[in-house]
This record gives structure tokens, sequence and C-alpha cells, in this order.
């Protein structure tokens, strides 16, 4: 009956662990006080005749109606799943207790019933348990939500929430339902959604998830998603759906499982004939309790369930279960750079004005501009601008030139930011720039600005890696993955820089996306387990393309929630590695299980034929093995608790030796 514990909802499995706990308790007090009424005196002589036999009263009536209570649910559910043409692994119980009741040897058939059961119970409560842990990740969405209208505020149900509506959340309410923060600031605990471990800071027009919890102040969002449609409303429906898949383990066990109970039930019949005058009864009744191999059967998918929720809990989702025994064979990684090694916001990260003029002026004069456009190069200098807290003043005649620039007047000069080509086709008198000082660095993008026809010098802007990058790459090699390609479409300067700092072993840029699919096509032609991450944006073709797809950066994102078979809630690589020792680690828990499994029943086996070992024996020595099984695959629920995120400095990431492989491609 145990094995189908991943098929309800918890609620239902609970109530039903519930009602089996009040059945065993009584069940096992009728057949315990079966063994204590010979001893009672009176008890002990109330007899008559049955079928030829002695019955006594209460010491055998007990036994019997706890017999009978214990073992009917087993009888039951074994005759069910016969009567829908399922040969499954229960009958062997099942014919075990019918055959002590026929014996009349009801204490036998009560016992085993009750300490099978008992194992049911602890297999069930331990999976409840690990299918608990993944519900509390994903069932925290709030009951109520403070919804504003009409400068009024009204408590409301969160199913009852539309996009566009504002609902006011105060410190320590869950946020209930995703949405952008229009007015307030705070720090706020995303742990559920992306399993970071330390609170996020958040301000107006930032991301809010439904289910995280508001930590300090006030604030006021404007839903974008409510319900079923949230980011948390999705993360569970795909953990839940990844229960019910099946990893090969699971499907080769299905697979022999018919003919599993026909054997067990030929070699009871071989003992039964031989020692048919021998306690031969016991010896098959024995060889069938032991034989019910429901730890046997349970290795697998507990050790799944409990990794689930392991990786649930640190922000990695997990669309089916069969990834875990993928990623443990990794060979290769193919990594897209921008929003994946880097974090795909460009900032400015130098200034260089010409002899004569200041780097706050450059940049006011650049931002002044700049803040006039939407291009990603704009925005980032007029953030730093802002950041800098610089005054800036409102362009007049303002025109943008798509691809090259923008021009426009500052208090009535004439004002150009754009392309170096590009000033020098307006004329610009780029003649200071010749001097060695303002050649520009590699691996960065250039901004120039001119002021009255003169070069005022150039601003610099680069796509910054992410400081966890280059641990989580260390990692990678350490797991033994020899082949860390990094492709983007972005310039070979760049490119070139970003490998260096991660320590790439091939590096293929200024590449088409059908590019990207040839470099993972080749890398499998040379027989390697390929893992392809991104951001989920627009890398869906080459995601798709690989053995093991990971998207980053998924919480909030409904293109990197379903391109991919992993979605790392947050954008910390380091849980890639992680996810190949959980892999593992999951992998040598369910061998670890099997072989358990396996070499018990062997062994009870040859001990139940030879009569060293009784039937009741042989149900306490089932439920002990079961037991063990569970627990060992219950310790993966809590693997992982030391990964924390450690604060980087950017500044101590040190460029590497340009691997020999990055240079050739390069020149290739």
């Amino acid at each position: 009956m145990a094995h189908d514990i991943l098929q309800d909802s918890v609620e239902k499995q609970t109530t039903r662990a519930s009602l089996l706990i009040l059945g065993i308790l009584l069940g096992g007090v009728l057949v315990l006080c079966s063994y204590i009424a010979p001893f009672l005196g009176v008890f002990s002589r109330v007899t008559f005749q049955l079928g030829g036999k002695e019955f006594n009263f209460f010491s055998d009536g007990l036994a019997l109606m706890g017999a009978l209570l214990l073992g009917t649910p087993i009888v039951i559910h074994a005759m069910r799943e016969l009567f829908h043409g399922h040969m499954h692994m229960d009958e062997l119980v099942a014919l075990a207790v019918i055959a002590a009741l026929t014996a009349t040897d009801y204490q036998t058939a009560g016992a085993v019933a009750f300490f099978l059961l008992l194992a049911n119970l602890v297999e069930s409560r331990t999976a409840l348990g690990a299918r608990a842990s993944i519900e509390a990740l994903v069932r925290i969405t709030p009951t109520k939500a403070h919804r504003l209208h009409d400068g009024h505020e009204d408590l409301v149900n969160p199913n009852e929430l539309r996009a566009g509506d504002i609902v006011r959340v105060r410190p320590g309410d869950n946020i209930p339902a995703d949405g952008e923060i229009v007015s307030g600031q705070t720090s706020v605990n995303q742990a559920n959604i992306t399993g970071e471990s330390l609170p996020v800071d958040k301000t107006a027009g930032d991301e809010v998830f439904s289910g995280t919890s508001n930590q300090a102040g006030v604030i006021d969002v404007r839903v974008t998603r409510a319900g079923d449609d949230t980011t948390l409303g999705k993360v569970r429906k795909l953990i839940l759906q990844a229960e019910q898949t099946r990893t090969p383990i699971m499907r080769l066990i299905d697979r022999y499982a018919g003919w599993y109970t026909p054997t067990i039930l030929m070699l009871a019949g071989i003992v039964l004939f031989f020692h048919r005058n021998d306690n031969g009864l016991d010896r098959a009744i024995t060889m069938l309790v032991v034989a019910c191999p429901c730890a046997l059967i349970l290795a697998v998918p507990t050790a799944m369930v409990a990794a689930l929720s392991c990786a649930a809990r640190l922000g990695i989702l997990i669309k089916d279960v069969s990834i875990l025994e993928v990623a443990k064979n990794l060979t290769a990684v193919v990594f897209d750079k921008t929003g994946t090694l880097t974090t795909g916001e460009l900032t400015v990260s130098r200034l260089r004005p010409v002899p004569g003029v200041e780097g706050a002026d450059l940049l006011s004069v650049a931002a002044s501009l700049e803040q006039m456009s939407k291009h990603p190069v704009a925005q980032a200098v007029t953030r730093m601008a802002k950041k800098t807290r610089l005054s800036l003043l409102h362009p007049g005649e303002f025109s943008e030139v798509a691809g090259k620039g923008v021009k426009g007047a500052l208090d009535g000069q004439a004002v150009l930011v754009g392309r170096k080509a590009w000033l020098a086709e307006q004329g610009v008198d780029l003649a200071p720039l010749s001097q060695e000082v303002m050649a520009e660095p590699e691996g960065i993008s250039t901004l120039y600005v001119a002021r009255n026809g003169r070069v005022m010098g150039w601003v610099g802007l680069e796509d910054r890696t992410r400081p966890e990058a280059r641990r989580a790459m260390d990692q990678l090699r350490e797991l033994g993955l020899r082949e860390l390609v990094m492709v983007t479409g972005d310039r070979w300067s760049v490119a070139r820089r970003v490998a260096r700092e991660m320590g790439c072993t091939e590096v293929q840029a200024e590449v088409l996306p059908s590019d990207k699919l040839d470099l993972v096509a080749s890398l499998r032609q040379k027989n390697h387990v390929v893992a392809v991450v991104g951001d989920g944006v627009n890398d869906a073709p080459a995601l798709a393309a690989g053995d093991l797809s990971v998207a980053m950066g998924a919480a909030g994102s409904d293109v990197a929630i379903n391109s991919a078979g992993i979605a790392l809630m947050n954008n910390d690589l380091e849980r890639l590695p992680f996810l190949i020792r959980l892999s593992r680690q999951t992998v040598g828990v369910i061998h670890q299980n099997l072989l358990f499994g396996v070499g018990f029943i062997a062994a009870m086996l040859v001990l139940g034929a030879m009569g060293w070992i009784k039937p009741i024996m042989a149900a306490v020595l089932h439920f002990v093995a079961a037991t063990v099984v569970i627990f060992n695959s219950a310790r993966l629920v809590r693997y992982g608790e030391e990964l924390h995120k450690t604060p980087i400095n950017p500044d101590e990431i040190k460029p590497r030796v340009m691997p020999e492989a990055v240079v050739a491609t390069e020149n290739a």
C-alpha cells in the first residue's frame, strides 16, 4: 500500500496514515492480549473444538480478531491490484497472512500483518515528510491581501487580485502576488523562491514574488500576476509534476516486477513440497514475508523525492527526476556569456577625459543627452551619473541616430555622444585621442563625447562578470568536467576578457544561434554529455540541444521556467556544481538502498527456507530493513545545508592565463 505514496496530495495521505495508525494500534493490542491471555488463569480454560482443533475463546479469539483487523486491508489491496490486472508484490504478504489463517495460526497471522503494516506506516510517514518539506516551500501564499481602492484599504482574498491592482504589504506579511513596487523600500526574504540565504533589498521599480516575506518597511505593490499564474504557482505545479516522472532505474524495476512474484511463489512452493512434514508451511510463510520488497521498491522514489525537496529548498527547480541521473555523468558545459557568466547589465567602468576636461564634466554632458534614450548603453551612463549625484541638464533639439549615437544641444552648445567613427563623420576634431593615454583598453565598449566640434573624451562600459561564476567554474573542474565552453554573439575582445576571468577551456565569439547548436552537436559527437546554461530568453534552441539544459534567473520569467529542464530561480551559478554533487549523492543512495534490499531479501530467503527464522521474526526483520532504507533516503532532504552565499569582492577576481584552447579557437 505504501508503494503509491507519491500519487495523492499530502492532506489525503496524512488522513490515510492517521487512520492506519488507529487500526494498527487496535489490532496490535488485540494480538498482544492474545499472548497474555493464557497466563491469566480463567481465560486459558475457556476452549471449544473448531475444525478438529482446540480453539481458546480468549487467546485464539483475540488473535483472530487482531489478524482480521490487520490483515483485511492487506488482502483487499492485493485483490484490488489483481482485479485491475497488476501483478503487485503486496500479494506475497496477503498470501502469507491467508496461509497463516488457514493453518489456524492466528497469532502468527496477526503479528506478521502488524509488523508489515508498521513498516508501511514508517515508509509512508517518511515519504510524507519529504513531500511536506516541498509543500512547505510552495504553499506559503498568504490568505489575505490589503488592496488599495479609491484611497481605501480593502481586505480581500489573494485569488480576487487582478493585474493592475495595488496592494499594501506591511512588515512581517507575505507578498500576495507577483508585482512591482510602486512606493516604499524594504528587505524581502525570497529564499522559498530563489534559495538565497539573505534578504534582498527592494525599492520602487523592483520586482517581488508571491509568497516571499516582507521583512522591514511598508511597500505598495502593483500586481502583475496573481493566483496560479505567479512564479510561486508555476514552481509548485512543476515540482509536483516532477514527482510523477520516472527514472530509468525505476522503469527497470517495473520491468521485472511481473516476474518477481511468480518466482518467489515457485521457490516457496518448492520448499513447502520438500518440507511438508517438517514445518514446511512455516518456512513458506516466512519466505513470503521476507520476499515482500517494500523497501526495495521505495528505494528509488523516496530518494528522488528527498532530492527534489533538497533542490527546491535551494532554488533549483527540476522538472523531471530523470535529470538527476543525467547530471552525474556530465563531461562538458556550454555557457552563454550575457546574463549567465556576466550580469547582463552594462555599467560604466572607466572615464577617460582629454587634457583640460574634468571627468565629472565628461560624464555630466554624456548623461544629460543619454537620459532621453532608452538604449541599454544610455541607461547605464544615466544610472552612473545619478549614482554620483551629478546635475543633469535638459537637452534641446535631441535626436537619436540608430546604431551610431545621439545628438542635441546643452546651453546652446552642440553635443554628440556615440561611436568614434560617427563623430569623425560629423567633423569632430579627434586629434586629442592620438595620445597613448587615450587608447581604448581591450574588452570594454566605448562611448565618445564631443562638444562644439571637439572631443571631450570617452566613457568605458562593460558587462561585469558574476562574482560567484568564477568559484562555480573552479568547482566544476574539481568535479572532473574538463570542457567549459563559453559562446557569445559579442565581440572577440569582450569574449576574451570574460573567458580569461572565468578560465574557460574554449570560447566562441561573434556567433549566431545556429552556431551554438553546431557547437553543442560537435561536443556530443565527441561522446560528451553536455549541459547548456543560459538565461532562457534567447537561448531556447541551444538549451533544447543539450543533454541537460539549465536556465538562469528563472524567478519571474515564464520563458526561463519553460525553456529548460532545470531552472535556477536565482543567478547563483554555484547551484550548478551543487546539482551535480546532489545527482551523484542521490544515485549513490539509490545504489546503497538497492544493494541492501537485494542482499537482505536473498539472505532472509535462505534463512527462511532452512527454517532458521520464523514468520514473526521475518516480519520484524522486514520492518527493520524497510526502516533502514527509508531513513537512508531521508538523509538527502538536508543535503547541501552548508551551501550559503558567501559575499565575494569583485575586485578579488583576477584574470587567469588564457588557456591554449581559447587562443587556438580565436585564431581559427
